[in-house]
Formats: C-alpha cells, sequence, structure tokens
C-alpha cells in the first residue's frame, strides 16, 4: 500500500496564530499515529512560520512511525537532520517570498550541492528525497546526486486536474518512468486531496508515498481528524482496486 505521511505545517500554522500552544503540535502528531497515518511530514522553513526548528526536536521523541523532514538544506536545516537522523530527508528550494513550496530543483543546476548534501545524509543513514518538477529531463541528474527517491511536486496537476487531467498527468508519468529506469522510487505531494490523489494512484508507477497536509487538515475541520485520516487511507486503498 502507499503510505500516507500527514503534514504538520497548517497545524502550527494555527497554533502560531495565537502564539499559544493551542492546538497542541506534539498531541496532535501522537493522534495522526494513532489514528492510522504511516508517517509524519515537517517542513521547517528558514523563516520558521510554521513549524519550527525546535518543534522538529520536541516532534523527534514521539515519533513512532516514520519521519520525513523537508527543507532546504541551509547549514541550520543540515545540523537538524544530522541531529535527529530521521527516516526521510526531502531537499526542497525553498524560494523567498513564497507563500508555500511552488517548484522543484534544477537538478542540472544544482548537482554539486545536492550531491554534497545528500552524501552527508547517506552517511548516517537517512534515506533521501528531491522535490522535483514533473520534467523527465532531471530525472538522470537527481540520479547522479545519489538520491534514494523523487518528490513529485504535485501543484501544477492539481490545478490543472478538474479541467484536463489526462493532459495534466502525462509529465507526470513520464517522469516517473524515468525515476523507474534510473533505480528510483518516487513520492508524491502538494494540494493532493480527496478528489485526485486516486487519479495520481492509479497512473504513476512506483509511486510509494503521498504527503499530505493542507487538504486533510482541511477536511477534519468538517470530518474529524481520525475520520479524516481514515478517509484518505481508504481512498488510497480503493485506487488499487
Amino acid at each position: 500500500m502507499i503510505k500516507l505521511s500527514v503534514n504538520l505545517n497548517k497545524i502550527a500554522t494555527l497554533r502560531n496564530a495565537r502564539g499559544g500552544n493551542i492546538p497542541n503540535l506534539l498531541q496532535v502528531a501522537i493522534d495522526v499515529q494513532k489514528f492510522g497515518a504511516h508517517g509524519i511530514t515537517v517542513h521547517p522553513r528558514p523563516d520558521e512560520r510554521h513549524i519550527t526548528y525546535q518543534d522538529v526536536y520536541d516532534l523527534n521523541s514521539i515519533i513512532t512511525k516514520e519521519l520525513n523532514i523537508e527543507g532546504k538544506p541551509i547549514k541550520k536545516f543540515m545540523k537538524l537532520v544530522l541531529d535527529i537522523c530521521p527516516d526521510q530527508v526531502t531537499l526542497v528550494p525553498d524560494s523567498k517570498n513564497v507563500i508555500t513550496s511552488n517548484s522543484g530543483w534544477n537538478t542540472m543546476f544544482y548537482q554539486n550541492l545536492l550531491t554534497e548534501k545528500i552524501s552527508q545524509l547517506k552517511d548516517h543513514g537517512i534515506r533521501t528525497s528531491i522535490f522535483l518538477d514533473p520534467n523527465p529531463e532531471l530525472v538522470p541528474y537527481a540520479a547522479k546526486t545519489g538520491a534514494d527517491r523523487i518528490e513529485l511536486y504535485t501543484g501544477s496537476f492539481a490545478i490543472g486536474y478538474n479541467k484536463k487531467k489526462w493532459d495534466c498527468i502525462n509529465p507526470y508519468i513520464l517522469t516517473a518512468k524515468a525515476a523507474l529506469k534510473n533505480h528510483m522510487l518516487v513520492n508524491a505531494g502538494h494540494d493532493l486531496n480527496l478528489d485526485n490523489v486516486s487519479f495520481l494512484i492509479q497512473k504513476i508507477p512506483n509511486l510509494v508515498e503521498v504527503s499530505i497536509g493542507h487538504s486533510l487538515i482541511s477536511d477534519s475541520l468538517y470530518m474529524g481528524l481520525e475520520n479524516a485520516i481514515q478517509t484518505y487511507l481508504k481512498k488510497i486503498l480503493s485506487s488499487y482496486l
């Protein structure tokens, strides 16, 4: 079964809006795991506008399933992940002045930088993934860095899904096939939801993990957190049928 990793950034955003500890990020992480998610994703940005670096240290003590830490490989981020040694680190460009991630790496241009950082991570036994736009030409350069996986940035897929889903999925299929050819597995994340995740799963070969945060947390406002997680898990499972 494709794994569901729940991104907790929106929980931290809500907490930070009032400056207290409601909702309690650690308790939500405990509950998300109890309710059936396969893992937790956090993305501490350089400006720490939602998940903070200290949050990640605190979360590490209560994670019993897979922990995926996303972020830009600046010095502070690298210290964090090498201190914690999570199951997976996903390297993301984190451009300045953007509301959320909106593009992947140019692996040809940043190959040397990514190779250096990934080498450090793999020396500590950490599985590595590179956030990538749906462009098969970038995959061989991603493979040369030594990364284990790519994470497909699915923002453009989510935008195009309701209009021309067959057109918008093609670059993802080709990129995933290129990953398979280069002996890499595929993760996916960004704006995935109950409407579009099944189609993605059905069409993408060697997809092993989806990271979902914004939509799942938003759905939980109506459905409740446990029911939302269970609904996403059922949706993922039904995608095979």
